[in-house]
């Protein structure tokens, strides 16, 4: 079984409130952030293109923090979800310094690494996940791959020019990417 994320480009407007309620679910430190969103430009005037896209684990089908984890914190659930046994971990970045999507983050008043599970928890319970349910554009979806095909059709991707390969790690993802996304060199919008 794979789950994941599917993301809508066409839909997303980068207004961070995936971040938002990631951040208040997990009462998240400062600077600390388990989804982040970003906006992009590709092209030059008068052919300019913009796109936002919100990003967090992936949940991939060969993830490279749970194959380098040393203590074995980093773990597949049974459901296809990276998860993180937060009292097994040491603190050593090998999963942070691992993942090409630059996902665990070191929180470094705890001592640990940590990220996104999915809200596992609010799933088990019958909800979606926070940046989910925070989404006011609706351009967020979570659960399984084959489901999510099924319901967004056609034309979805996991590599854009901001995603990466998805041959090293096979992730979970599901994109409905905006032409600008697809092709030309972005360049990150500062707000």
């Amino acid at each position: 079984m794979a789950i994941g994320f599917y993301v809508d480009m066409t839909r997303c407007i980068g207004c961070r409130a995936c971040e938002v309620a990631c951040k208040d679910k997990n009462r998240l430190n400062v600077g600390m952030t388990f989804r982040n969103a970003h906006t992009y430009t590709t092209g030059t005037f008068p052919n300019i293109g913009m796109f936002s896209c919100t990003f967090s684990c992936n949940h991939c089908e060969s993830p490279a923090c749970v194959a380098n984890c040393p203590t074995g914190a980093m773990f597949k659930s049974e459901d296809g979800a990276v998860l993180h046994k937060d009292d097994v971990c040491i603190g050593c970045k090998t999963c942070v310094n691992s993942c090409p999507y630059q996902v665990p983050v070191l929180d470094e008043e705890l001592g640990i690494s940590r990220k996104c599970d999915s809200c596992v928890a609010i799933r088990q319970a019958g909800g979606t996940p926070a940046c989910v349910a925070g989404c006011p554009n609706r351009a967020l979806d979570f659960g399984e791959i084959e489901d999510l095909k099924a319901t967004y059709g056609e034309g979805l991707v996991n590599e854009t020019t901001v995603h990466g390969d998805p041959s090293m790690t096979s992730p979970s993802l599901l994109v409905r990417a905006k032409d600008a996304a697809t092709s030309g060199e972005p360049t990150e919008v500062s707000w």
